[in-house]
This record gives C-alpha cells, structure tokens and sequence, in this order.
C-alpha cells in the first residue's frame, strides 16, 4: 500500500488562513498595529529574488507588511551590518531575514551577518542566540527555523505522535540537520543525526519511525533502506536532467521518491511538501515576533524597579541626597514604562528626549488620572509644590506601586545662580540628578533663547533695511536674481496670499503690490518682541540698541525679558505637535505696522528658521526621582509673567503611557490663583485634557503669614512666631487656603489639601490645618512629610488622591472665550482674585481696542500679576478684599494663544542680589562634581 501524501501546500494554507486571524485579533487589540518584516538582501541573484517574491506575496496576504531591502552587489559588510542595525532599532519592524547568500563583491562573513539580527527579530532562528536556546530546549523563548519548523508542522498533521519514537536526520546543516536534531530531541524523540561519514546509513535509516532527509544530494535515500510504515519528511531540492521538460530538467528530492512512497507510511513529495512550509513558518515566526512585541508593550503594563532610599537624619543637603542614590540607566528606565528604543534618544546617562512619534502609537489607548498640584499664596521662600509633587509620585510609584509620571516645568538658570536656587525638589523628594535637572538639561531653554533673538535681530535688521531702500531695491534683495530668475519661497508666497495676491511670478506684481509685499512697515512704538537671556540682570530691563555707526544712527529703546518669559517658550508648552508648533511660531505678533496691521514671524520671513531651532526641544525631556520613578521635565514658563505649566506633550505622552489605573502628576506654578487658573483656563483649554484631582500645598509658616505673621524674607532667619506654636495667628491665616480651595472649586474638581510638615510644626497646627480645610471644602486634608521620607511621607496623600480621582468631577472653565476682553480679566479679577472690579489705564483700554479689531479678542487670558497676594499689591496677605485691580497694559501672544494684562508694575526679568547663589557653585577639578547647588 503507498503512502499518505502529506502535502505542504495544503497545510501551509490552514497556517497561513490562521495568521490572518492573528493578524486581525492584533488589530483589534490596537488599530494602528501591522506585524512588520524586512528581506535584507545584498546583490541581484535570480534564485533569491524568487525566493523573496514568494516571502512578500505571503506577507501580503495575511496583512503583514513587508519590506524589500535591497543593497548592492557593491555594498560591503560594514554597510550590510549598519542596514541591519537600524532594522533592530525600527520598533515597526518585528521580523528580519538576511537573505542567503550574500551576493557582494567583498568578503563578507555570513556567521557575524546573521548574528547581527537581533535575537527578537531574528525569525529566521539563525543566530547563535536562538540556535543556543533551542539546543538547550529553550522551545518557548526562542524562534526555531523555518525548515525545520515547517518540519514538525507536517509530522504533527500525520497524527503520528513524535514521543518515544526513533528519529533519524539525514545531514547536519545549521540550517536544516541540527536544529531538526534539537527539535526532535526535545519533542521527546529519541534521536540520531547521519551524515557522510556514517559507516551504515541505510542501516540507520531503516530503523527511524520519523525520517528527515536534508542532504543535498539527488535521490540519495532510497526506497528499500525506508522502515515499513515510517514517516518520511525530504527537505532536498535538486535539479537532475530530464529531457521530457522544458528546461531540460526536473525537480527531486533527496529521497527517491517512487520507491519510498511504497515502504513509507506518510511522505512529502518534491515540490509541494517542504517548500511552502518554509515560507508559511517564516510568516508564522513573523506572527509570533509581533505578538511577543505587542505583549510586552500593552500602554500601562509596566516592569519597573525603584530605587530604595537610605534616609538619614538629620536630612542632608539636597545635593548630597542626589549624589548618594544612584540613577538608573535612563535608556532602562524608558524600557521599563513601555517607551521603544527608538522613541528614545539618549543624552548622556541619566537623561533623554522622547520623539513625538510615540503619540501615533498609543493614539487609541485609553488615558490615566491626571492630577495638578498648587498652592496657597507663597511665602517668597516657597511652600514645596515641587518637593510636593516628586514626593506624591514616589509615594504612587514606590509605595503604592501605581503607574505614574510627574510631569514638571524645565527650571530658568536665572534663579539657580541668583536668589532660589535649583528647582528639582528637595530633601528625599527629587529628580536627580539635580545638577542636570538645573543646569542646561538638553539646551531647550537655549534653544529658545537662540529663536527668539533670531526674531529680534529680523525685526531690527528689515526696520533699518526698509529705511534705507527704495521699494524696487528692497523687493530685488528680498527675491533675488537667482541664474536669471527670480522666485519667491514659500514662506513668501504665504505673505503674497495673506496680502491677498494671488500670484507667484515674481515679475507680474504691480508697483502697489510690491510695495505691500515688500514693506511692513513697523511702527518701532509698536514692538512688543524683547531679546531675552536666561540669566537674572537688572541692567537689561531697559537698554538702547543700534548705538554703532554702521547703523546709521538708527536707534531706538528696547528691554531684555528672561528667557523663559519668551513667547516661544509659552509656544513650546501649549504646543500639540510639530505642525501646531510650526503654525504657532508663524502666528507670533512681534510689532503692528504703521497701518495698524499685526506683523508677525512669518512676516519677517522667520518662522520656519524658528521651527528648525526648535525642532529638537519640542521632545520631551526624560528624568527620574530619587525612588526611580519616571519625570518628564519639559517646558518652563514663568507663572506670574507667563501661564506658569509644563508642556501639554509631556502630559500627552505620560497618561498615554501609565494606562488607565495610573497617574500623571503635573505642577502649576505659584499659588492656585496664578498658575492653576492658568492651568485650567489656557492649558486645559488647548490640551482638551481634564483633570480628576487638584492637590492644594500648605505649610503652617505661610498660613501664618497670612495670619498677620511679619514678613519673611529670603536669606534671613524666621521670626518667632513662624517657629513656635501660635494658633491664633494660624486660624486667622488660614482665610487665604479657605480661599485657595475656593478658587479649585470654581472648576469643580474635587481639591485634596497637602499639608507640607516643617520640623517647627507643631502636630495641634498640622491638625488645625487638616480641619479647617476639610471644612473649607476639601475631598480631605492630610499632613506629609516626604522632604524627610521620600515617597513613605507622603503615601496618606497618595491614598486621598486616589480616592478623590474615584470621585465625581464636574469640570468647567471659568469664562466663555466669546466675552469681551474686560468682561473676562473681571471674571478672573472679581471671582480668583476677590477683587471689587478692573479699571483698564489708558494703554489697556487702547490695545483692547487694538486687539479687538486685531481680531484677537477670542484669547484666552493669561494675567501676570504678583504671586505673593490675591491682589496686585505684593504686601497685602491674607484675602484682601475692597480693592480695585489696575491693568497696566495689555499685550498679544498670538502664537501661543492667549492675551496677558499686566497688573501693575512687574519685572520680566529678575536682578541678582547682593550675594547671589553663584557665590557657593563651584567645580571640583578632579572629580569634576557640581558643588554648592542648592
């Protein structure tokens, strides 16, 4: 009786019409997920290219995408191996096959080629990794080859069962023999490997239950020597002659076929047994490779390690405490909170940028909790937002073991060598390191800095060339002779059609044309774009420009701002995306013409430069805290002349990235009537996010303050009263956090109170704290003492917080965009502030004009105003009430989105005092360590 025909092209099509049901049930699981596989090959052979055009329709059809990369015959090794590289670091790519031979020129070492795939990818199984697991009978963790593979796929469809049979394999290659061998041996076979130094192969072979034959030669395993009955699997592919065909040949295996059908029970034919198994297998591993990938990187299932902490007592110094724990790898961490490895680019160790491609791939997945910490009106020490919020994360991360990323502004230099010093937190709750959290980062404030000078300096450089050209002369520079022509570029022809011209000759434009192309016009009055500088100097604030003779006598007053008060950083943390930061830095209004008409960067001819200078600090910045839990630091505007909140991309990102369970945890900068304001009204407006829970800081010493306590000065010792116990003062301070919790309120988020402990504070005042503010209003009211114990001070809060993230929200904003600019300065002034009503000075009332006819009066308000009262009189403590709020003046930021009145007389940029922090920083030579800071 001949054998079952066992055949691979019917088998093969049951695998295949099964991969596409993965392919679908992935799909499901995430829309924009597609299992991706390169064909890497060197050269131009015809058997490969067959060979790969089989691999490709394959894909094809069960929804893979596959990729042919093809180098030349001239490509050398170094060249194969960087191709292979980038195929590694491709996230979108979970399979890749080195097509062999390599069909090159050079001598090139086909062992480190193959080896070079990373193991993960390698569905090939040919690299010593996988081969090394599979010898090791690592089935499960492993690829196996696809020969083989396919192999035991058409053993298992005979029902013939592989345990405690006699194999035999017929050749040792690493392609096919030994891992046949392997794959037997540890499907629990009892294995013999022949090959042609075998003194008695048909002796060998006439005693296997399972015969694979993978020799390379013609016919070789004859009928007679078969077992009556056996399984017989021929893996060889050679070409002998045959007249009778068309091309003078045929194809057979390495068994004789006509005599082995007849002793064999179940036998592959030569075509159509082994061939199509190989290829369905390689599409199989494919598969698999893109479901181990999608497993292991599901958003919110994270495998992270933290960081145990060495408390001391008395709490060292911050950068003591920074320099005692040892950072993670940041590449590790970013692994460990699902990020790939080419999101992310690597800056140095212990810091790095996160691409924006990531917000694609996580588009469907649900969003964490998002959680904001403010506070009450500060002390000019501060209260510990920052100290508040890294200890918060710690105690959800470390503690409570919850996903959850702080997500905190990028801190000014200014600062850090003038009066505050570093802004990375404090005590046992930090981003570390601190020194590179403070000083430089990854030069996104740099950056800025560069941008916005650039606009200054093209404000300045067309006033003068507009002054001293006639229309003809200023309109031939600005579109040159160019090879005989003239061409406009296209952020000139945005110009033409914001003129109004519908045109793109350069030589078809009329006289009045030219001269509305050519000329903005500015009025020097008009110019609100300051230089800036990212460091504290009084001697800045007013200056005069263009004082050299070679300007031609053209000068004018102008003022330098501090970097982080720039619009541009404003653009940066209100940003969505590439596209929305592009079209923003175009919308910049940096002067109005003598017509009345805004000019902006894209006027000036200067917004895609700006865009190129930002292209990289647009990405978010990844840190970690002392317990290594991830911190996104991006984004630093000032609070009290900006909107004071980090960026809404790094928000983005991280409540894509915790899942659904976790929390992002953001800082809005000085007390609630500021930067939270802010926060809900610019920030939640542009981000479409909603937050689930406020976090309101207080500390006794302020509350005291607001009692009626004397002033508190930086660099001095407290008084008294702010060190001993005094009640009273307390009770009567705490108006300003009933007001505070108020103010949340407004936006119907559920507010929890974090008290943050000072060691003078006494356990009746943290009570008397914790209870007035739950009688204010507040989800709860809980002390915290996490500057002292990292995140295990501040796990009572975590738990309130995640209770009140359960609770009922009913977000609102404030105001309607549609109201008229007064109307929504006095909503803000009378219900945030406590004010009676706003009186617009005759400069706010112009440019509400001005704005309105502008077409801007449909902003959002951003008001800078003093941090250190509810009013605009930095004095008054407390809830001041009965006064009358002065707007000084009101000016654009078109760009990023919103309108800021100026409430009275404010620095933007700070001076440095008498002794400034940058007397204590210094660098060891030898160690090369940051000392001083902070």
């Amino acid at each position: 009786m001949s054998a079952q025909i066992i055949s691979g092209k019917e088998v093969s099509a049951k695998v295949r019409e099964g991969l596409k049901k993965d392919v679908e049930q992935m799909k499901l699981q995430d829309p924009n997920f597609k299992p991706g596989l390169v064909v890497l090959q060197v050269g131009d052979r015809d058997d490969s290219n067959l060979y790969i055009s089989m691999k490709l329709k394959a894909a094809a059809e069960i929804g893979i995408n596959a990729t042919h990369m093809k180098l030349p015959k001239t490509a050398t090794e170094e060249e194969v191996l960087h191709s292979i590289t980038e195929v590694n670091e491709n996230s979108s790519i979970h399979g890749l096959i080195v097509q062999l031979p390599l069909d090159s020129i050079h001598k090139m070492d086909t062992e480190k080629v193959t080896n070079a795939v990373a193991p993960e990818k390698d569905v090939d199984g040919l690299t010593s990794i996988n081969a090394g697991k599979l010898s090791r009978g690592d089935l499960g963790d492993c690829f196996i080859p696809c020969t083989p593979n396919g192999c035991m796929e058409l053993i298992r469809q005979t029902g013939v069962s592989v345990a405690g049979k006699k194999a035999v394999v017929v050749g040792r290659s690493k392609i096919v023999g030994a891992p046949m061998h392997d794959l037997l041996l540890w499907n629990h076979a009892t294995v013999t490997t022949c090959h042609s130094k075998t003194t008695d192969l048909p002796g060998e072979v006439g005693r296997a239950d399972i015969l694979v034959v993978g020799i390379g030669k013609a016919e070789m395993v004859k009928g007679e020597w078969i077992k009556k009955g056996a399984v017989v699997i021929d893996c060889g592919i050679n070409h002998v002659p045959d007249e009778t065909k068309a091309s003078g040949k045929r194809v057979v295996g390495d068994v004789h076929y006509a005599s082995a059908k007849e002793q064999a029970g179940f036998i592959t034919p030569v075509p159509g047994g082994v061939g199509p198994m190989t290829v369905a297998m390689l599409m199989a591993n494919t598969v698999l490779s893109a479901k181990r990938f999608l497993d292991s990187h599901q958003p919110g299932k994270w495998n992270i390690t933290y960081t145990k902490l060495n408390l001391q007592k008395p709490v060292p110094s911050d950068i003591v405490i920074s320099r005692s724990c040892v950072p993670k790898p940041i590449d590790g961490l970013a692994r460990e909170v699902g990020l790939l490895s080419d999101e992310v680019e690597l800056y140095g160790k212990t810091k790095a940028k996160v691409q924006l491609s990531i917000i694609k791939r996580l588009q469907a997945q649900p969003d964490g909790k998002y959680v904001v910490v403010t506070g009450i009106t500060p002390t000019p020490l501060g209260e510990g937002k920052s100290t508040t919020t890294i200890g918060l994360v710690q105690a959800l991360g470390a503690q409570m073991k919850l996903n959850v990323f702080a997500c905190v502004r990028q801190p000014s230099q200014g600062p850090t060598f003038g009066i505050k010093g570093g802004a990375a937190g404090g005590g046992y709750s930090q981003v570390i390191p601190m020194e590179e959290f403070n000083l430089h980062l990854t030069g996104d404030i740099h950056a800025i800095t560069a941008s916005n000078n650039l606009v200054s300096a093209a404000i300045d450089a067309r006033m003068f060339h507009e002054s001293t050209q006639t229309d003809k002369a200023l309109y031939n520079r600005l579109v040159p002779l160019i090879g005989g022509q003239r061409k406009f570029c296209p952020i000139q022809i945005n110009r033409l059609r914001k003129l109004g011209i519908e045109k793109t000759d350069p030589s078809t434009l009329t006289e009045e044309e030219i001269t509305r192309f050519a000329r903005l016009d500015i009025e020097p009055s008009s110019i609100t774009w300051h230089r800036v500088l990212d460091t504290n100097d009084r001697f800045l604030r007013k200056i005069t420009i263009g004082q050299s003779p070679t300007e031609k006598g053209f000068t004018r007053e102008a003022q330098f701002d501090i970097t982080v008060a720039s619009e541009i950083m404003a653009v940066l943390a209100l940003t969505s995306s590439m596209e929305d930061m592009r079209q923003r830095l175009a919308k910049m209004v940096v002067a109005t013409s003598r017509g009345g008409a805004p000019v902006t960067t894209e006027d000036l001819g200067v917004s895609g430069a700006l865009t190129v200078l930002m292209k990289d600090a647009i990405k978010p910045n990844l840190m970690q805290t002392l317990e290594g839990t991830p911190v996104f630091v991006h984004a630093g505007p000032f609070a009290n002349i900006a909107h004071g909140n980090s960026s809404i991309l790094a928000d983005k990102i991280a409540l894509k990235l915790v899942g659904p369970e976790g929390f992002v945890v953001t800082e809005a900068g000085f007390g609630a009537d500021i930067g939270m304001e802010k926060f809900f009204n610019i920030k939640c407006r542009y981000s479409g996010l909603r937050p689930h829970v406020v976090v309101l800081v207080a500390t006794v010493r302020a509350l005291k303050m607001h009692g009626g306590g004397p002033t508190v000065t930086a660099g001095m010792p407290l008084p008294k009263e702010y060190i001993e116990e005094n009640l009273e003062l307390l009770e009567k301070g705490c108006s300003n956090m009933r007001k505070q919790i108020e103010n949340a309120q407004h936006f119907g988020v559920p507010v929890v109170v974090a008290v943050n402990a000072f060691k003078a504070d006494t356990e009746l005042e943290l009570d008397l704290v914790c209870s007035m503010a739950k009688a204010a209003g507040a989800f709860d009211a809980v002390r915290c003492s996490h500057w002292a114990e990292g995140g295990a001070g501040a796990v009572a809060l975590g738990q309130a917080v995640q209770r009140a993230s359960e609770a009922p929200s009913k977000f609102k904003f404030l105001y309607d965009l549609e109201l008229p600019i007064a109307d929504k300065i006095r909503i803000i002034a009378q219900k945030i502030y406590g004010a009676d009503d706003i009186e617009l000075l005759p400069e706010a009332q112009h440019k509400v004009e001005l704005y309105t006819k502008q077409g801007f009066s449909n902003l959002p308000i951003c008001m800078a105003k003093t941090h250190l009262s509810l009013s605009h009189e930095a004095d008054k403590k407390g809830v001041p009430s009965g006064f009358i709020l002065p707007i000084r003046d009101i000016r654009a930021s078109v760009g990023s989105g919103f309108l800021f009145p100026l409430v009275g007389t404010m620095p933007t940029i700070p001076g440095l005092p008498t002794r400034p922090c940058f007397y204590d920083i210094d660098l060891d030579p030898e160690t090369e360590q940051v000392n001083g800071l902070f």
